[in-house]
């Protein structure tokens, strides 16, 4: 088998003429299967994926980790750049109206940007399902995560907007990518809203893998106290994680916990980093 991740877009960029922008976008080609997990906030990973070598025209598929913007405002722009009908396949509430009500701070929509009705008439053939989904032989969604730890909570100011006002947006739609290698599993986070630790477990799991060799994208640890920062550190060490690679939102604080821990073995998964396996 062969297993390339390519970090398409990201909040910095590791070589010179590459695009950073708040977000996330990974390229994972599985044996001549093309997938991209997120689009990043809008064109960055148009440039970036010139500037790296990577046929946009040639993506099999595509996987939405959830309805945030800086994980799907970039769909629009690589369906336009596509000119074909794709797979995107996603839980339901990517649609919910996503917003944040954050104290102090006018109120702000950060869901998907674009309506169904366009995304569609570009060429997006949306799966919408809160199961894991099989993408190829290697390579599967978590699907819908559960959140059995008790040190990994939703952030109180993200909410839904309802014909009856706002309720606690539970981030159903928060999923993350699969991939099984000889060396154990690759897990891709996208933001990883519903904890990083429980889209661990789950992922184990759904695929029936217990070792898992290297974890990479969004931890959402970057309001996260110290405690829970240990907490998650102790986790991933009980579960004999052998390597990290996280980023995007994890935090300045996490990540350097993190990377301190695993030294050689933590990865700073910036714009343009390529990892190869098998």
């Amino acid at each position: 088998m062969g297993i390339r991740i390519t970090t398409l877009s990201e909040n910095t960029a590791g070589q010179d003429e590459l695009l950073a922008e708040w977000g996330l976008s990974l390229h994972i080609e599985d044996n001549g299967t093309n997938i991209l997990m997120d689009t990043g906030e809008s064109i960055s990973i148009i440039q970036n994926a010139e500037k790296l070598g990577i046929d946009l025209s040639k993506i099999d598929k595509i996987v939405l980790s959830h309805g945030h913007f800086d994980h799907t405002g970039g769909l629009r722009y690589l369906l336009i750049k596509m000119k074909r009908e794709v797979d995107v396949i996603a839980h339901p509430d990517i649609w919910a109206p996503k917003v944040a009500r954050v104290k102090n701070k006018p109120e702000k929509y950060i869901g998907l940007p674009y309506l169904r009705s366009e995304l569609e008439s570009l060429g997006a053939r949306f799966i919408l399902t809160s199961e894991p989904f099989t993408l190829t032989e290697h390579v599967m969604t978590t699907g819908q995560v559960p959140m059995v730890t008790d040190f990994e909570k939703i952030d109180p100011f993200l909410f839904v907007k309802t014909a009856d006002g706002f309720k606690a947006d539970d981030l159903l739609d928060d999923l993350a990518v699969i991939i099984k290698t000889p060396l154990g599993l690759v897990v891709a986070l996208g933001c990883a809203h519903r904890g990083m630790i429980n889209t661990l477990y789950h992922a184990r799991k759904v695929s029936g893998i217990q070792k898992i060799h290297l974890v990479l994208g969004g931890s959402h640890l970057q309001r996260a106290t110290d405690e829970q920062i240990w907490q998650t550190i102790s986790a991933l060490n009980e579960m004999g994680v052998q390597k990290l690679g996280v980023s995007h939102c994890t935090g300045t604080r996490a990540t350097l916990l993190m990377a301190q821990t695993y030294g050689d073995d933590f990865v700073f998964n910036s714009t343009g980093n390529v990892i190869e396996l098998g």
